[in-house]
């Protein structure tokens, strides 16, 4: 059973369905757009990746499609969700149901998690066919465990063949002596009692490609972008289904045709095997392309001459009583949704730090900041330097040259240009400089109330849970970088409480109790803390943060980041004392407290390739390390992946054997296609429990420091004009 909880400004409801999390058609109506549809798109199978119907095919999406995939037939539910994660690799989440699969009775269904891999080893082109090679099910239960290889070749635009040999499952029909056994003898046998359910999350790598073996084949015809049919020869031959689930396998030959909506959403009709029909929804579409293909803001103010600034100056200036430049600056800058820190000019630079409120782009409030300045500064002003602040720590600074900005701003290629005539450097030392004195007031009090969504997954005996209420967020910023914040919660809807399932856990107990804390109906404190940002030198970052850290855990944590602005490389160290907290998310603590800490290497690969490497103690204890890789598209829309491995045996962390999960980040900016810092944020893990647990702490500096590096901002310097 999986928890998940994140404070939303963007609110998604799952429905929840009688049998099985049908995450994947919840989310339609909130990703619904127009896809591209193309007459040689590839389709996808009951799976959910690319394919025929039961079999796989060997041609490959488009390079970071999403794909949602949910079907029925035969007493089989399956949901899925697929992503390309590069132009040749594709990886896939699989939820299933299958009635009666230990026998039948009430109550004897198989509630499966599995992933799935695929490799294409060649395109298409003129002679040789698309090849790719996979392996299903290798890290679940083994339920669907095969592996395959593939090869499909359009014969003419509107018309592809697929050959392939398949093991495991995909060898079970019409099978025959693994040829790969002419390489090693071991090949031509697949062990027996692994990889099972006993095994669950284990991979069994001494399964893979052994055994027999069988072929399958077949052909889709693609007569318009919206109309596919197809038809295949099936090498599965459903024997658990057909013992105990009241399967009935007539015939190998499957028949399915597929009608494309406008809106993406891709209707399937299926027969199997001679004896059943079904039905599949899949929506497939592209993160990095957003609903809108332009910004919906207001237009950015127009860059002003230096001639005309100084008249401009010269006419206003006075008008309004006590005015100062600063302030003038100020009342410039708020409605571009950017909050003026301070000015100071020394020479003919004006230094500005700037709060960014309202662009998810830095950027678009680089540009906006630089467009305001050229209004509003004195002729005598040659060079802006903005320093983007945050949490009240500078992150960086653009210095950019006036004339530079009036130059470009119509120019073909100027944001190319403005880049490279851009110094990104780090903005290390004093807050403010002496001669620019801070305009925002101290102590400074926000907050607001928003609804948010809690969701649990994957409980047998209810595969989605939801919780609904309302949470009050407040905080005071004290002084710069210091900030005091809390988070209340209160229920209103829901039935997480409803779980009976109890932890089985031989390891302290510090993520699998989660049902007993979803079980209070007062109001909770998901987080009371005191945090203090501060920079320790060039290139370093500091923070502490102290209180109720999050909704199970409390307590003190300190964290250093060394991250050179133009470096793709960063390196961190955190050390916290935690201690649990009651069941009822109150102000009392329990008895078990843990000294944890991590120390993390995070790498900008490039093309929004992100990875990060965390080792140290988790919260039972035990050792080990975290691996994420995330694909992060320029509209901010976040798919990635982690695994954890510890000194803790499979055995005792019992289903599932390693922490392991999905996460995504999907900006409002990117469904309503105006700029925003909100968004939805959620981790899905096929199970929880308490190995490889770590503590939960609010504003990591790498997520808070990176938007305002080099890497980054030049990936997304195309909104600098805007």
């Amino acid at each position: 059973m999986n928890w998940i909880s994140a404070p939303m400004a963007l609110v998604r409801v799952a429905p929840v369905w009688r049998r099985a999390g049908l995450w994947t058609l919840s989310t339609l109506g909130m990703l619904a757009m127009t896809a591209a549809s193309a007459q040689d798109a590839p389709t996808y199978s009951l799976y959910g990746s690319t394919g025929l119907i039961d079999m796989p095919t060997g041609e490959m999406p488009a390079d970071g499609e999403l794909a949602l995939t949910t079907n029925y037939y035969g007493g089989v539910l399956r949901s899925a969700l697929s992503f390309q994660i590069a132009p040749r690799l594709s990886g896939t989440f699989r939820y299933s149901v299958i009635d009666n699969y230990f026998g039948p009775g009430e109550g004897q269904e198989l509630y499966d998690r599995s992933f799935d891999v695929s490799y294409q080893i060649s395109r298409e082109g003129e002679v040789v066919p698309g090849i790719v090679a996979g392996l299903r099910d290798f890290g679940g239960t083994g339920v669907f465990a095969s592996e395959f290889v593939a090869a499909s070749k359009h014969l003419r635009p509107d018309l592809v063949v697929t050959g392939g040999i398949g093991w495991g499952r995909l060898g079970s029909y019409g099978s025959f002596e693994n040829p790969l056994g002419l390489i090693a003898d071991g090949f031509k046998s697949r062990p027996s009692g692994v990889g099972g359910i006993d095994d669950t999350g284990q991979v069994a790598f001494d399964t893979f490609f052994r055994g027999p073996a069988a072929l399958f084949g077949g052909v889709e015809w693609r007569p318009s972008d919206r109309l596919s049919f197809k038809a295949e020869y099936s090498s599965d031959a459903y024997d658990r289904e057909v013992n105990f689930a009241e399967f009935e396998r007539r015939t190998p030959f499957n028949f399915a045709a597929t009608y494309r909506m406008r809106n993406g959403v891709d209707l399937t009709g299926f027969a199997l095997h001679g004896s059943e029909f079904g039905m599949m929804v899949n929506l497939a579409f592209d993160p990095g392309r957003a609903r809108f293909t332009s910004g919906r803001e207001p237009a950015p103010p127009p860059v002003v001459a230096v001639a005309v600034a100084d008249q401009r100056a010269a006419a206003s200036w006075g008008e309004t009583p006590g005015e100062t430049l600063s302030t003038r600056v100020a009342a410039a800058l708020k409605p571009q949704g950017i909050e003026l820190e301070s000015l100071s000019i020394t020479g003919s630079t004006a230094t500005v730090r700037i709060r960014n409120g309202a662009y998810d782009a830095a950027p678009q409030a680089v540009g906006r900041t630089a467009r305001v300045l050229s209004a509003t500064l004195p002729g005598a002003v040659s060079t802006f330097r903005i320093v983007p602040v945050v949490r009240g720590i500078p992150a960086s600074a653009v210095t950019l040259r006036r004339v530079d900005v009036e130059e470009l701003e119509l120019a073909p290629d100027g944001a190319w240009q403005s880049f490279a005539r851009a110094d990104i450097a780090d903005a290390a030392g004093n807050r403010f400089d002496p001669a620019g004195a801070p305009l925002r007031q101290y102590p400074r009090f926000n907050w607001q109330v928003t609804p948010y969504s809690q969701q649990s997954f994957f409980d047998p005996d209810a595969p989605v849970r939801v919780d609904l209420g309302a949470q009050l967020a407040f905080g005071v910023d004290v002084a710069p970088g210091m900030i005091l914040s809390g988070s209340i919660r209160q229920k209103l809807i829901g039935n997480l409480d409803e779980s009976t399932r109890v932890s089985n856990s031989v390891l302290p107990r510090v993520r699998s109790d989660v049902v007993e804390y979803d079980k209070t109906e007062e109001a909770e404190i998901t987080h009371l803390t005191g945090e203090y940002f501060f920079r320790p030198g060039p290139d370093l970052y500091g923070r502490v943060t102290a209180g109720y850290l999050e909704r199970m855990f409390g307590g003190v944590s300190g964290e250093v980041l060394w991250k050179p602005v133009d470096s793709r490389l960063a390196l961190g160290a955190e050390l916290n004392y935690a201690v649990q907290r009651e069941f009822d998310s109150g102000f009392g603590f329990q008895d078990y407290d843990v000294v944890t800490g991590h120390a993390s290497a995070y790498y900008d690969f490039g093309g929004g390739y992100l990875g990060q490497i965390d080792a140290g103690r988790y919260l039972a204890g035990d050792w080990g390390a975290t691996f994420a890789l995330d694909r992060e598209f320029g509209n901010g829309f976040t798919v990635g992946a982690f695994f954890t491995l510890t000194d803790v045996s499979f055995d005792d962390f019992g289903e599932g054997s390693f922490d392991k999960g999905i996460r995504f980040e999907i900006p409002l900016s990117w469904l309503a296609g105006e700029p925003s810092q909100r968004g939805f944020a959620t981790t899905i893990r096929p199970v929880t429990r308490d190995g490889g647990a770590r503590l939960s702490v609010r504003n990591r500096l790498y997520g808070l420091t990176r938007d305002y590096h080099a890497p980054e901002l030049q990936d997304n310097w195309g909104r600098f004009w805007r």
